[in-house]
């Protein structure tokens, strides 16, 4: 596996649970990009770009086929392609995204994930909702609700993911611009958080806390690793202690940005 130009046609390999990642490159105005809680800081975007190899090449390393949607140079926040979907099973859900100015943003990721084989669905107006509102973990799929993601969105997803066996949970968002901001989850289920970011962490079976705010945002690349960012190296620490194998990557450019490492990738798991 290595990094691919998406060009229409679809890699199989029968037997084979195929780890492919799909990313887009900077854009040269991502520096102009939205921000909800932050105060605008200057962008180095050529090292932002530098940065996006990296991490790039992290997921390569560990084995994930990286695939590469077409720029979207007029976005500033293209970048973040989590955004623009949902994956569960065979089904990518195309998103509507709160920020109007990023719906500009949905085609190519909807020719990408369409030429690797996805079924196809979509959320429709009054919903709207963020690819980085959505934590999954076995059957249950969080959803954050009350920032770029509204009520409306989450019902239109729970529809749609209830017939593949998934329980949608509704969990209020009002200090981070979306539910990964503040937590993803470790393979074994448990969901690392922050104090401060998030009200209610009952939500959640099973909750890890984690020194840094950076560090409550990992990438589960296979088996025992993960990949973090160098923002949070107590946090590596600690998962390292509790036997994870752990990758950081600097992705200080997008963190400015309200960015973290789950953000800049679709991961897509099969089919």
């Amino acid at each position: 596996m290595g990094f691919a130009h998406l060009d229409g046609r679809t890699r199989q390999t029968k037997g084979v649970l195929q780890q492919r990642a799909l990313v887009r490159r900077p854009s040269a105005r991502l520096a102009e990009g939205l921000l909800t809680h932050l105060e605008r800081q200057p962008v180095d975007v050529p090292w932002a770009v530098e940065q996006w190899n990296d991490y790039r090449q992290v997921l390569h390393d560990h084995g994930w086929e990286t695939i590469e949607v077409p720029a979207a140079d007029e976005c500033p926040d293209g970048v973040f392609i989590e955004d623009t979907m949902v994956v569960y099973g065979d089904m990518a859900v195309i998103s509507r995204p709160g920020a109007v100015e990023r719906r500009l943003e949905l085609p190519g990721a909807e020719v990408a994930v369409r030429a690797l084989g996805y079924r196809l669905a979509r959320i429709t107006e009054p919903g709207t909702l963020d690819g980085g509102d959505v934590l999954k973990h076995g059957n249950t799929v969080w959803v954050g609700v009350g920032g770029r993601t509204n009520a409306a969105g989450v019902e239109q997803l729970a529809d749609l993911l209830r017939p593949l066996g998934a329980e949608v949970v509704p969990v209020p968002v009002e200090k981070v611009l979306h539910l990964k901001s503040a937590v993803t989850a470790l393979p074994d289920g448990a969901v690392l958080f922050h104090p401060g970011t998030i009200d209610d962490p009952s939500v959640f079976p099973s909750v890890l806390e984690v020194p840094e705010p950076e560090g409550a945002h990992v990438v589960l690349l296979n088996g025992n690793r993960l990949l973090i960012a160098a923002s949070a190296p107590r946090t590596a620490e600690l998962l390292s202690q509790r036997g994870y194998d752990v990758s950081s990557v600097d992705i200080s450019e997008f963190e400015k940005l309200e960015g973290c490492v789950t953000c800049l990738s679709v991961r897509l798991r099969g089919v």
